[in-house]
């Protein structure tokens, strides 16, 4: 397999640690946007955010998803990539786009008993279970736009990471 694999999806939906899991399975790289960009700008997201906004954050993002694109990777994007049409055409046309779906419950519950997982600042005031609901409600669609394959998120990782693979081989057949 030498494109690249893209996960999508919300923050818990588990594109790192997925991630990590395929691209070991897959003998590739792994590459993670958030963690990349904020390696290379020596502040957090959140730090970025306060500084300069979501918009510097938004732009700096596209740069990075284009910078770590390679071939046989997997990377695991920011919950938000898919905002701009421009991102989710790139990861359309530059290799295969997996879109981690995961009901609100678990997505809440992964949060909750790992909060610094996200170190992203909140995206509103709610309450973190109207917050990800809100998100997903926003979002799903543009999630399932840019992905050429969804895969239930809420089973563990090593079952998600048989799933996408399953879902590889078929489409590498058809």
């Amino acid at each position: 397999m030498t494109q690249p694999i893209f996960l999508v999806g919300p923050r818990g939906c588990g594109k790192t640690t997925v991630g990590l899991a395929l691209a070991r399975v897959c003998q590739s790289q792994f590459v993670d946007t958030d963690h990349w960009l904020q390696t290379h700008a020596g502040q957090s997201i959140a730090e970025i955010v306060e500084k300069e906004g979501w918009g510097s954050f938004r732009a700096r993002e596209t740069a990075t998803l284009q910078a770590v694109t390679a071939p046989s990777s997997v990377i695991a994007t920011g919950g938000g990539i898919i905002l701009a049409p421009c991102n989710r055409q790139f990861m359309r046309e530059n290799g295969i786009v997996i879109y981690l779906c995961a009901p609100v419950s678990i997505l809440v519950g992964r949060l909750e008993a790992f909060p610094q997982e996200g170190q992203r600042p909140a995206l509103t005031a709610k309450p973190l279970s109207e917050e990800v609901s809100e998100v997903l409600a926003e979002r799903d669609a543009l999630y399932r736009e840019a992905a050429h394959h969804v895969v239930d998120a809420s089973a563990p990782p090593e079952e998600v990471v048989i799933q996408i693979i399953t879902v590889l081989d078929l489409a590498c057949a058809s």
